[in-house]
């Protein structure tokens, strides 16, 4: 019998990896169940990671990486800032399409608060996150979708708390989906800043 194949990249590896976290949270994730879902097996990924905790702190670089990259994959294909602001709160909570994934992540998320290693590539997406969303609220500003002297350091905190809080609220209460909740609960925050006439269009998803 010919053996499982060796030549699957590091970037597939730690998609899948995010995928099983949905799942089954972080403390059922085991090196197996990630090797069965690549197609590898088990020992391929302790020579690559070490250890299921170097396994995590891997998808936590990479995942830090890809957050540096936000504003620009948000800004193309989007001729407003401010949609390409919707769309960046959607696509980060993307991977948490139901309840039960939310938790899953969250749960995540709380290791990352705790683990010195996993904390410091938390803090860069977080710091990632809110120069996205900066840059995007100084383009609004810049192109007349929001008010001239509109705080967009300040707003862009408040964006940030949205998109935890409303995951958090929308995992309770389950009323529609976490993309549209996102993106009301945004547009409600910037309405009295957005100038006459330049409210983007809803989106749906």
């Amino acid at each position: 019998m010919a053996g499982r194949p060796r030549g699957v990249d590091d970037a597939v590896i730690l998609q899948r990896t995010a995928e099983v976290i949905g799942r089954v949270g972080p403390a059922r994730l085991t090196l197996a169940a990630v090797a069965d879902e690549v197609g590898l097996v088990p020992g391929t990924l302790v020579q690559r990671f070490g250890s299921k905790h170097g396994l995590l702190v891997a998808l936590a670089r990479q995942s830090a990486q890809d957050a540096d990259a936000m504003h620009e994959r948000m800004r193309q294909g989007h001729d407003s800032p401010l949609t390409a602001l919707e769309a960046l709160a959607a696509d980060s909570m993307a991977p948490m399409a139901t309840p039960e994934t939310f938790a899953n992540h969250l749960a995540f998320l709380c290791m990352d608060l705790t683990d010195p290693e996993l904390h410091e590539h938390a803090l860069a997406i977080h710091h990632a996150q809110e120069k996205a969303i900066r840059a995007l609220l100084n383009e609004a500003v810049a192109e007349g979708e929001l008010r001239a002297g509109t705080d967009t350091t300040a707003l862009a905190g408040s964006v940030q708390a949205i998109i935890a809080g409303t995951g958090l609220n929308w995992a309770l209460d389950r009323q529609g989906t976490l993309p549209q909740r996102l993106r009301s609960e945004i547009r409600a925050l910037l309405s009295p800043h957005v100038q006459s006439g330049k409210q983007p269009v809803l989106e749906e998803s």
